[in-house]
């Protein structure tokens, strides 16, 4: 592409991908990083020419060394910018239940977590960085893909009997 191809000097926009990993018990995998106060799931930043899907499934290996197919897409939202950090969009796709084989697979990389846990949906909003929370929160409950804004769901909800 030439640098006078109308599509360079269009924006680009920062994009995320995690997944959503439940144990048999329906509580939730989170990941302690060694670089942020907060805990965080299993995903992070897609790459140039990367899928989001290909990235969440690039990010679970990367940090807690298994191989994962993404599930359903659960979570969109858009973060804005925010001091030192762009805007962002951010996905969430469903990581499935993980079976006991699989918890006791999982390897840490030291520079991406330093300790993972299960913790309820209610921990989780303890833990978890609010805009995330939100994502967790609205996309276990909508049965469906979930949009927000700044971690908060921003369309209106249809009326009852309407």
């Amino acid at each position: 592409m030439s640098a006078d191809h109308f599509t360079a000097k269009l924006p680009t926009k920062r994009m995320a991908a995690d997944c959503l990993f439940t144990d048999g018990t329906d509580r939730l995998l989170i990941l302690k990083p060694p670089y942020k106060p907060t805990w965080d799931l299993p995903g992070g930043a897609v790459e140039r020419d990367e899928s989001p899907r290909a990235a969440a499934r690039r990010e679970v290996l990367e940090e807690i060394g298994l191989v994962v197919e993404p599930g359903a897409l659960l979570a969109v939202d858009w973060t804005a910018r925010s001091g030192d950090f762009s805007e962002v969009v951010a996905l969430l796709f469903d990581g499935g239940v993980l079976t006991p084989d699989e918890i006791e697979r999982i390897v840490l990389h030291p520079d991406e977590a330093v300790a993972f846990r299960f913790v309820s949906l209610e921990e989780a909003s303890r833990l978890l960085e609010p805009g995330q929370y939100g994502r967790v929160a609205a996309g276990r409950r909508t049965g469906g893909t979930a949009y927000l804004e700044n971690g908060q769901v921003s369309y209106p909800r249809p009326s009852q009997g309407a």
